[in-house]
């Protein structure tokens, strides 16, 4: 039998995500991946919000993705687009990027960390007591682990085995979605009709057409065939345009589920394991990368003993919220483009209409793009829960980004000139201290101008887990909540 700290079941990018963020912690974390390689079958997701770009950058690695994309403005609501250049961020933009090149540029970055992972094998089954889980393996290898996170999608295994529920809404519309060649020119672009949304485009390379339809029937459960598609391109557009060679079908619906759990003992679910919508705003995999990012630190520090085994239940406290917000969102967004009647129509003009207006154009898409993502750590300053800044400090070592400091996924506290000297000792194995200057505004999406604190604490999935304001109160409990009991308690 195998033994690793953390067993992550699913080699997609929320899993790859975690495995880096686990790796850079130092912790002995193994991926199990049913596919033999890291290649996908067809595009899946299209693309990186500008919280995710941040969170690359939060690791140095965001330049990784922006040199194999193209910066767009790809925030937006059932179909109205959402222009974002105005905010205050680095990354005021989404990155067209399809999800097999994010999977290969995050797998040469787990790579590099030495993660193994087991290709080829899936989990058959697993058992947990109290000090760890064990799984088996398709291939009757065992594996142990300490903890086991399953990140291996909506239909996850892990989730079920564990008893989780995934309570929700049953499907309303379904899709077709593949990657073929054709025979005649198609017509090019999207068609939202009485029968629904459809589109064709060809692949930046030239290579197969990408075509989604919608289906006129609920209810298909089987493996999506070409007749089937050619038979959804004739009802809609009344010719299948000569499809041929398929590289890949697939049937995707509006489903929206949510795992009632986000962990049971030491059994934890992240992405589509955690929760399925339809993928209206490309939301999706990004909350999934999120997800990775929230749970990473924490759970590295558990495995570490640096903190209890109750800082893991901050991470369901956080992101179930979260992926519940998308999970509304999507349902409203999916009205919002049904098939449209009259109805439909004035209210979709009437969406329109209110996300032209300032206001509401900034707060819906800080909500698509990730970025307004606002942790509940109690009453205080605005940027208490919030991700931090990227701020172009001065330090005595000269200029410095907020976001270099966050480069190995380590909390930071930075002294902004706060009035009485910060003692961080006892921490000072875990935590960073920089002092730094700062002289601009501090401004947030959708908020605005906040007043200048003189210290902040930063986690290392970049929120603030506190603010000084003048006096030191509440930074030792913020210290020991967040990165554990100070060493000369610990000893």
């Amino acid at each position: 039998m195998t033994e690793h700290a953390v067993v992550i079941v699913g080699g997609g990018p929320t899993g790859l995500m975690l495995a880096g963020e686990l790796a850079l912690a130092d912790i002995d974390v193994a991926i199990v991946e049913r596919r033999p390689d890291q290649e996908l079958v067809g595009s899946r997701a299209g693309g990186l919000h500008a919280r995710t770009i941040e969170v690359l950058d939060q690791r140095g690695i965001a330049d990784r993705f922006l040199s194999q994309g193209q910066a767009a403005q790809v925030a937006g609501f059932a179909l109205i687009r959402l222009d974002i250049s105005d905010f205050p961020t680095r990354h005021n933009y989404g990155l067209a990027l399809w999800q097999n090149h994010i999977e290969r540029i995050l797998a040469g970055w787990v790579d590099e960390l030495a993660v193994p992972i087991y290709r080829g094998r899936e989990v058959t089954d697993f058992a947990q007591d109290d000090t760890g889980v064990e799984i088996a393996l398709s291939d009757v290898q065992s594996l142990r682990a300490k903890y086991l996170v399953g990140c291996d999608g909506g239909r996850s295994l892990i989730r079920k085995a564990a008893g989780i529920d995934f309570p929700g809404w049953d499907p309303t519309t379904s899709h077709l979605i593949a990657e073929v060649e054709i025979a005649k020119e198609p017509e090019w672009g999207i068609r939202h009709d009485a029968r629904g949304l459809h589109g064709l485009s060809r692949m930046e390379d030239g290579g197969p057409v990408r075509v989604m339809v919608t289906e006129q029937h609920l209810g298909s459960t089987g493996e999506p065939t070409l007749r089937d598609l050619s038979e959804a391109l004739i009802a809609v557009f009344g010719t299948d345009y000569g499809i041929h060679s398929p590289t890949s079908i697939s049937r995707f619906t509006d489903m929206t589920r949510q795992a009632a759990s986000y962990r049971r003992g030491r059994v934890l679910l992240a992405g589509d394991a955690a929760h399925v919508h339809y993928p209206a705003g490309g939301q999706g995999l990004n909350i999934g990368v999120q997800d990775a990012v929230n749970l990473g630190w924490k759970l590295a520090q558990v495995v570490k003993q640096t903190s209890p085994e109750s800082l893991l239940d901050t991470y369901h406290a956080e992101r179930h919220p979260v992926g519940a917000r998308v999970l509304r969102n999507t349902m409203a967004q999916v009205a919002l483009m049904r098939r449209p009647d009259d109805r439909v129509k004035a209210l979709q003009d009437t969406m329109s209409e209110l996300l032209g207006m300032d206001e509401p154009r900034k707060r819906f898409a800080a909500m698509m793009s990730g970025l307004d993502v606002h942790y509940d750590l109690g009453e205080g300053h605005p940027l208490l829960g919030r991700r931090m800044p990227d701020l172009d400090l001065i330090t005595a070592n000269g200029p410095l980004r907020v976001f270099t400091l966050l480069h190995g996924a380590r909390p930071v506290l930075l002294d902004l000139g706060h009035p009485g000297r910060l003692d961080i000792t006892p921490w000072a194995d875990r935590v960073q201290l920089i002092r730094a200057e700062y002289a601009g505004a501090w401004e947030l999406p959708a908020i605005g101008v906040v007043a200048a604190p003189t210290a902040v604490l930063i986690r290392p999935d970049g929120y603030v887990a506190w603010v000084g304001e003048q006096a030191e109160l509440g930074l030792a409990d913020a210290l020991t909540t967040w990165f554990g009991p100070p060493r000369s308690v610990a000893a």
